[in-house]
């Protein structure tokens, strides 16, 4: 058996099939076959040899040439060590010359060998971030602003305003669709409504009325009204000023602490904000060495694998679309949309596999288990969440799964240079 390389991640192995070898294996099939056979003029298993190989003997020629040949080609494989990527092709060998035998050319994929690049010329910056009173201030804020009232008030109107108001569109002298509205309650500067239009409504007062003229963006979502100038006539009804809950005892209680104590509020929060960094460092270390272990290690990917994961990732986008609309989608989405993704994750999976293998990383039970409280913490009843991953044999192999790229991360960051980056909690979590 011959192996030759064709290009990349592609190789060919010439096949042999001794005939005699082919001929004793269709004839034990039809032997077999005949035990079972039924055909209208004679008895179950009485069928003449010569008759059922004039009606099968094409198709357990077939079947038996391939199963030499795939028995062949894993002999092959598994004494010359390849890594097979996907499954082979058969095709009769044009060079092939020796008539007591048949010729056939398998040609398949291998995984690529891969070596770890250079990565003592990596830097990984790790952010530092204290969560201090100021920023549990500003979640609390955040909270009360959730459970924001509005009371009337006899003043203008300005942002964070409530306006109750009546309003109606015109493209000319002619009222346009979807542009009208009565009582209609608008908190000004949330965006809900173009800035332009808000901005005309501020200032304006209880029981005023007013026109004004206002241009659409070229790019808005309504296409007959894109780039249109229109005029508004709007009434306002209602002036409405924000109240914010006070943090008392009250507010304690409307989000969970059962005693309404502040101070077991303000403690909770800061657990939770620090669990909240906790993940957000350890999200933002593990993309800069996933990106550095594609950086520093390019790979050739199997077209199977590439394959399979375009398809896996079309099949997860129409199910997402899906379950969001409630409709079955039979969207035709293009290869092209998903190949990028796809070549990233099975580049990173090689790579981890690589190094997993080479390092014997693995998870251990105990760092499972410390995982899985970890986010069952996040949960009013963590013991239930805990009996919930250990049910099921795939929920707990989600959990080491990611412990497992979690030891891999830590031998990185082992490796490169490690920064450590003091980082404010809006700047790390966002200040929404």
């Amino acid at each position: 058996m011959e192996t030759t390389q064709a290009n990349g991640l592609e190789r060919s192995l010439n096949l042999t099939i001794p005939l005699n070898q082919l001929q004793e294996e269709v004839a034990k099939r039809l032997k077999h076959l005949s035990k079972t056979a039924k055909m209208q003029g004679f008895r179950p298993g009485k069928v003449p040899l010569s008759i059922l190989e004039k009606q099968y003997g094409g198709q357990l020629h077939q079947e038996a040439l391939g199963d030499l040949a795939q028995n062949q080609f894993f002999m092959a494989i598994k004494e010359n060590n390849f890594k097979v990527a996907g499954y082979p092709s058969f095709d009769a060998n044009p060079d092939h010359k020796e008539e007591s035998t048949i010729g056939l050319v398998a040609r398949f994929e291998v995984f690529p060998d891969i070596t770890i690049g250079n990565l003592k010329e990596v830097t990984i910056n790790r952010p530092v971030t204290e969560v201090t009173d100021a920023d549990i201030d500003r979640t609390l804020d955040i909270l009360r602003k959730q459970r924001v009232s509005y009371t009337i008030v006899d003043r203008q109107a300005q942002n964070d305003d409530q306006v109750v108001i009546d309003f109606k569109g015109f493209i000319g002298d002619e009222p346009f669709q979807g542009g009208e509205a009565d009582n209609y309650q608008l908190v000004l500067g949330q965006n809900q409504f173009l800035p332009d239009f808000e901005a005309n409504v501020i200032g304006m007062k209880q029981g005023e009325s007013k026109s004004f003229d206002l241009t659409f963006p070229e790019d808005y979502q309504a296409t007959n009204l894109a780039g249109k100038t229109v005029r508004f006539d709007v009434k306002v009804h209602e002036v409405k000023e924000p109240v914010l809950p006070p943090v008392d005892e009250e507010f304690a209680r409307s989000v969970g602490i059962q005693d309404g104590d502040v101070s077991k509020l303000r403690a909770e929060m800061k657990k939770n904000l620090e669990r909240e960094v906790k993940n957000r460092i350890k999200s933002q270390v593990k993309d800069q060495v996933m990106q550095a272990l594609l950086d520093k290690t390019p790979i050739d990917v199997p077209q199977f694998s590439l394959s399979q994961e375009v398809q896996r990732l079309r099949q997860n986008t129409l199910a997402d679309l899906e379950s969001r609309t409630g409709k079955k989608q039979s969207l035709d989405l293009p290869d092209s949309l998903f190949v990028d993704q796809a070549k990233r994750r099975v580049s990173l999976g090689l790579i981890l596999g690589e190094i997993i293998n080479s390092q014997s990383i693995s998870s251990k039970p105990e760092q499972v288990r410390a995982l899985i409280e970890e986010m069952a913490s996040a949960y009013e009843q963590p013991d239930e969440i805990v009996r919930w991953y250990y049910q099921q044999k795939d929920r707990l192999q989600e959990a080491e799964t990611v412990v497992l790229e979690d030891n891999v991360v830590e031998w990185v960051c082992a490796q490169v240079n490690t920064v450590d980056a003091p980082t404010s909690f809006e700047d790390l979590v966002g200040k929404q």
